[in-house]
This record gives C-alpha cells, structure tokens and sequence, in this order.
C-alpha cells in the first residue's frame, strides 16, 4: 500500500485546501442523505401514528417537510460543490504529477530511455497518471467521509432513539460492508491489474501499429501486427468482464449487509417501542437511518475493485518521479576554459565486463575540428555520446572547457553543447516551430539564414515558407532534408562545443560542401568533433583519429 500513500500524500500537499474542503463537502452530503431518509422515516411513521390516534388534525406536517425541502436542496448543492472541488483540485495534481514525471523521464540515463518505445513512454505519461485519480475520489476522500458519517451517526442514534439500536446499526454495517470491500479487493486485484495492463498493451501496440504500418506492410507483418492488437484488445475485455461479475457479487454482499443492518434496526426499534423506550416514529428514524447509511458505502466499492490497477500505477510512476526541479542554468558560472578534451578515455558496451577502447586522449580547442574515422561499430557514436554526457566513461574522463563533464550543471551543459546524432527527431508542426524547438524567441530572420547554411532555404521556400507543415516525425521532408533540417535546430543555438555524427549523409557532394561551410559560417570559433564516414567530411576537417 506504500505507493498508493506516496501518491496520495502528493497529491493532498498539492492541493490540500481545496481537498479539505471538498472533504467536508461531501461530509455534508452524506449527512444530508442520512438525515434525509431518517426524517422522512420518521414523518411517515410519525403522521401514521398520529392518524390512528385522531389526532392527524394537530399534527404539525409544515416543519418536518419544509426540512426534507431543505435536506434535499442543500444534499444536490452540497454534492455540486464537492464534486466542483474535489475534480479541480485533483486534476490539477495530476497535470503536476505529469510534470514531474516528464522531469524524471528526461532525467534518466540515456541508456535506460533508448530502450523504451515512444508508445510505452506515452503509456507512462498519461495512462498511468490518468488511472491514480480514483487513489483520491475513490478512496481517500469516500473514506474520509464515510468514517466522520459512521461516527456521528453512532453519536446521533445514540442521543435520539437508543445506545443499542445505534450499536447495531453502525457496527452491523461497518464489520459486513467491509467484509465484502475487502473481498471485493482481493478478488478483483488481479484482473484489475491485467485488465490494466493489456489497455496499456493495446495502446502501445496500435500505436506501433499505425506508425509503421508502410514497414510492417512491406515486411508482409502487418496482418501478424494488427492481430497482437486484437489480442491485447480481447484479453482486456475478458478481464474487464471478470471485473463486472466480481462487482456484482460485491453489490449483491453489500445489499445484503444492508438489509440485515436495517432488518436488526426494525426488529430492535420495534421491540424498544414495545417496551416503551421510545416512540414509533423514532423506530422508523433508526430504520431509515441504517438503509441511509449503506449509501455512503457506493463510492469505494469501484476504489476498491480498482485497487490493484491503482497499485501498479502508482509504482510504476513513484519509479519515475523527478526528485527536484531541473537546474537552471544560472545556478554555475560557465568557466572560461577552452574546447573539448578527452583524457584516457575507455568505453564498453551496456552489460559488457571490459571496455573495448582504451586510453583515448585528444583535444578539440576553440576554432578546430577533428574527425573521428574508423570501421563501423568502432565506437566513433560511443564517443560522442559520451562527450555529450549522454552515457558515462568506463574510465578517464572528459572536460568541457576545462571543466570534468561530471561538475556541469545539466542545463548549462545542454546551453554550451550542441549534438547531432544519428537518428535526430521531428515534430508535428511547422518548420518555424521545429527550429523554435532550439531557440523559443528565434525571430523569422535568424531562422531563414541557418536555414541558408544548411543549403535547405530553397526547399522550404518551394513548400511554402517557414509556416510550412511538416507530418508526424517530419514527414513531407526527404530523409536528408529532414537530417539538415534537425541540424539546423542545433546551429541556431551556436554552441561552444558541436558535435556531429555523420552531419552530411544522404547527400550528394556539392550539397555536402554547402553544408560543411554553413556549419562553419554559424559557429566559427566553436570546437568540432564529429563521427566522418565519407571522403567529403574527411576532406573538409583540420585533424582525424582513427578509432579502433
């Protein structure tokens, strides 16, 4: 239970006014639908009593029904308000958790975020989150109420018809309600849990589905892949068809909880009124009052099937969390040192015991570039993703103006580097709003002449200008337009220190020479370090190392 208490306790300390109120609010709410039923009860039972009596003519029906008026006016104003309340408040906690939960997620290692798919990262974001509002409106805040109901409702029996019949009332249907939560919870823990996980399936599937279906199609795996979506879609609705007769039961167990609450009510009320002890409309209040009780029980009994979903959300999210607020990049001083270095550097493969490069040294000053060369797989793409902080050294050590990677602050380290790396992503969007990704305050002019650099001016003005739309990941560019144009979202910044993993590939040669002098032209005194695959590249840098 400790994740659901994590999640609740952020959830509560980010809007613990608001909670409290709606809290009391739905105090109010079931207090009224108590008192309601038992009024009523005790009016009908009341007037009857006092017509058979013949004393109908004097008794007094305005004040009894003018407060069931009011009970029933304030019970939906009550309940507007609490629901006002309670939504707000623990929406807005989640759309904070999802902050959090984005600032982790960018936080992790590199390593660990290349392994997950965009589908299941979004799964993360929104699914999960999305599943932890019933920890508060199903449980915590319909929890909170039901005892402070129960309690005073013992209190209140106790004082206005007897200690007994209020003993029984609200014990009877405590310990038998509660009976059939918890079984209720045991049983629908695991396919709450599976009905949860194949939703997740479903959606990570059918994201993948849909996004390469042009490959699946070609691989002739778009038949295989359309049925594992049907599939997880089949396990979900059986598990969520488990759920609903597991409900059922649960209802038909609190129904009988109860009737036998209320029938022990009738039976001790009447035998009260027998011996004396109190009138026939207070039996009827007692009576009514118990089958009002039974009500506040109906909102936990869907937290309660949802338990072990809720559970495994909530781990999963607590496991992501941002610890703190990224570091902004006026917390450190960006030291006047120069370039790039790299000392003694080994590096090794994830889960590898030895390192398969040793010892590389070498230095990048301000104004210089040098290629890395060597066969595929040397590890030319490991060692710029090391100099870019994205995965650790095995050995030795890189500075970045002087200064160990290791002491940088994260957001300055991302402010004086710039990196290119293989496979570099697009957004949905305009060509302005992708190279805003850089630089928010950009204006027009800056972005049309990187776009120049990079000798992609002349296709963005044929597609119709900066405001051009560009599909999911990029699409109406060509794979090397959209490689130049994720360059150019890096050259804006004009970083101190760039680095390029094979920044021309896909393009012919004079294309090629265009480029490399735009890369110059926007950053004339940065250090360049860049993986050259190609004779144009080699030829174009100051120095090369050969990896191996």
């Amino acid at each position: 239970m400790r994740p659901l208490a994590v999640i609740a306790g952020l959830v509560v300390r980010g809007e613990r006014w608001a909670l409290a109120r709606g809290i009391a609010l739905s105090v109010a709410v079931l207090v009224a639908g108590v008192a309601l039923l038992g009024l009523s009860g005790w009016f009908i039972v009341a007037a009857g009593a006092a017509g058979l009596a013949g004393a109908g003519v004097a008794f007094d029906v305005f004040r009894p029904s003018a407060a069931v008026r009011f009970l029933a006016l304030g019970r939906t104003a009550a309940r507007y308000g609490e629901r006002l309340l309670t939504h707000d408040a623990t929406l807005k906690a989640l759309a904070l958790l999802r902050v959090r939960l984005l600032q982790g997620m960018a936080a992790a290692p590199f390593a660990t975020m290349s392994r997950f798919r965009a589908g299941q990262m979004l799964n993360r974001i929104t699914a999960d989150v999305d599943g932890l509002d019933g920890i508060v409106l199903r449980l915590l805040i319909p929890g909170l109420a039901g005892v402070a109901v129960f309690a005073g409702a013992l209190w209140l029996l106790s004082v206005l018809v007897a200690p007994w019949l209020a003993v029984w009332s609200v014990l009877s249907l405590a310990l038998g309600s509660g009976a059939a939560l918890i079984w209720s919870s045991r049983r629908s823990h695991r396919p709450s849990r599976m009905a949860s996980a194949a939703a997740q399936a479903f959606r990570t599937r059918l994201i993948d589905h849909l996004r390469g279906r042009a490959i699946l199609a070609m691989d002739g795996a778009l038949i295989r892949s359309q049925a594992a979506v049907l599939d997880a879609d089949a396990r979900g609705r059986a598990e969520a068809l488990e759920l609903a007769r597991i409900d059922r039961a649960s209802g038909a167990m609190l129904t009988a909880a109860a009737t036998v609450a209320a029938a022990g009510a009738l039976v001790i009320g009447a035998e009260l009124v027998r011996r004396g002890a109190i009138v026939p409309a207070l039996a009827g209040l007692g009576f009514f009052a118990t089958l009002a009780l039974a009500e506040t029980l109906a909102p936990l009994r869907r937290g309660m099937a949802e338990l072990g979903a809720m559970r495994d959300s909530a781990r999963r999210v607590i496991r992501w969390l941002a610890p703190a607020a990224a570091t902004s990049p006026g917390d450190m001083v960006v030291p006047p040192g120069e370039g790039i270095t790299f000392q003694a550097v080994a590096a090794c493969f994830p889960g590898a015991p030895e390192p398969f490069l040793r010892d590389v040294s070498f230095s990048v000053a301000p104004g210089e570039i040098l290629a890395l060369e060597g066969r595929s797989g040397a590890g030319k793409s490991t060692l710029l993703n090391i100099a870019a902080g994205l995965i650790p050294a095995a050995g030795g050590r890189v500075l970045i103006a002087g200064l160990p990677i290791d002491d940088w602050a994260e957001a300055a380290l991302r402010s004086h580097l710039g990196y290119l790396p293989q496979r570099s992503a697009l957004i949905g969007g305009s060509i302005a709003e992708n190279l805003r990704l850089a630089v928010p305050e950009a204006d027009d002019a800056a972005l049309s002449q990187v776009l120049d650099r990079v000798a992609l001016g002349g296709v963005v003005e044929a597609m119709g200008g900066l405001g051009a739309r560009l599909g999911e990941g990029g699409r109406g560019l060509s794979g090397g337009e959209a490689r130049r144009l994720a360059l150019a979202r890096v050259l804006l910044r004009a970083p101190a220190v760039l680095l390029l993993d094979e920044p021309t590939e896909g393009l012919d040669r004079d294309t090629a020479l265009r480029v490399l002098s735009g890369i110059r032209a926007a950053c004339p005194r940065a250090a360049i370090l860049l993986a050259a695959h190609r004779g144009v590249e080699r030829d174009w840098v100051e120095r090369r190392l050969t990896v191996t």
